[in-house]
């Protein structure tokens, strides 16, 4: 999705510099989710059942509108 692409690659310009190893692992695994699961996600109309997955999405989301 080329949606996908763009919000992901706007939040690795910006907010994936400070991500700590175990972040970057968890990016990584987020990029493996098939695509309409990810957009659900991200678009918050649904929530990742792991805590740290949806902490992470909750950050990629915010870096695209910050004061939301």
């Amino acid at each position: 999705m080329r949606e996908l692409d763009t919000v992901l690659q706007a939040f690795l310009q910006t907010g994936c510099a400070d991500l700590d190893a175990a972040d970057m692992a968890r990016f990584e695994a987020i990029l493996e989710l098939p695509d309409p699961e990810l957009y659900a996600y991200l678009a918050g109309r649904s929530d990742p059942t792991d805590l740290d997955i949806a902490r992470l999405i909750n950050r990629i989301r915010h870096s695209l509108h910050p004061s939301t």
